[in-house]
């Protein structure tokens, strides 16, 4: 067997698959091993590669340069992230309808159409709710952060039968825009609030999300004094890395249900792994490989390969 008779066996026993991630800071992302990790379960040669941005490359000029270079180095697609989300969007040829709801992109394919965005932290915002609280109804729920992450889990928020979605920021005029943009979709019942209201707003609530830094690492506390929480709400938090945020321990701590931001991240990695793949991804495997992964970080521990990890799922 020649070498090139090798090469044609390996690729068509292993299909390949070439993923990038673009954005400021994303160097020690957890998502290139999660993504890997998952590939090898499926048999591909599955590889994820950052794109970190200087402060100044975050331009629409210097985006258009670098998804016309993927496209053309054989890219399967690109997950996207801060700053450039919104950014991203006029550049693109089409976009699915969370994306299209949200006004923002994390996840570009490549395809003989065109470049087509999606937005699977909308999507995986929503399952991991799912997964935690099922279907039981929320009337009334209040999220703090109306960021990009905020943007989407109120998108996904309003395909719920939320009858008062509460948004609040620290930037007043940002909540106002998004609980706007909200109430177009006409679904949920949406309004800006001030932080001194949240005392009676928490009051009423069924569920409390945290979309701000507040409770990473770099951020670390709580964003509203816990005391305020009423007996029988559920709160989520969006933040991962830490899983067990001081919110979500304070909130245990007095017998409230809870939702790390863990699910959220695992399904919104999966979602995207199955857009670039059409693979369906083992989400049980997934969420396993993740917290492996933070509990490795915060011990200062290498982070697990696809040769290193331990086998898991079906696909093997």
């Amino acid at each position: 067997m020649t070498l090139t008779d090798l090469d044609t066996t390996v690729s068509a026993r292993r299909p390949a698959v070439l993923i990038g991630l673009i954005g400021e800071g994303v160097t020690p992302s957890l998502s290139p091993p999660m993504h890997e990790l998952e590939g090898a379960r499926h048999g591909m040669h599955y590889v994820y590669r950052t794109i970190d941005l200087a402060p100044a490359e975050g331009t629409p000029e210097y985006l258009e340069a670098l998804l016309r270079a993927a496209r053309r180095l054989g890219f399967n697609g690109l997950n996207i992230t801060h700053p450039v989300k919104q950014a991203v969007v006029p550049l693109l040829d089409d976009l699915s309808d969370s994306a299209r709801a949200v006004g923002a992109v994390n996840t570009v394919v490549f395809t003989d159409a065109g470049t087509i965005g999606h937005n699977t932290d909308v999507t995986g915002f929503d399952a991991a709710l799912r997964d935690a609280f099922g279907v039981e109804p929320l009337e009334r729920v209040v999220l703090l952060g109306t960021g990009g992450a905020g943007s989407a889990v109120a998108t996904a928020l309003a395909q719920r039968p939320v009858t008062d979605l509460v948004l609040i920021d620290q930037v007043p005029v940002r909540a106002s825009a998004l609980a706007a943009q909200v109430n177009a979709l006409g679904a949920a019942s949406a309004r800006a609030a001030d932080l001194g209201d949240l005392p009676g707003v928490l009051a009423g609530a069924d569920l409390v999300v945290n979309a701000t830094p507040i409770g990473m690492a770099a951020h670390p506390g709580t964003p509203f004094d816990v005391a305020l929480l009423p007996d029988g709400i559920r709160v989520a938090d969006i933040v991962y890395r830490p899983a067990d945020t001081a919110l979500l321990q304070a909130a245990r701590a007095r017998g409230i249900r809870t939702m790390s931001g863990l699910g959220m991240a695992m399904h919104q990695a999966a979602d995207a792994f199955e857009i670039f793949t059409g693979e369906r991804a083992d989400r049980t495997a997934m969420l396993a490989d993740l917290n492996d992964l933070v509990a490795a970080e915060a011990t200062g521990n290498p982070p697990a390969t696809p040769e290193t990890a331990p086998e898991r799922g079906e696909n093997r």
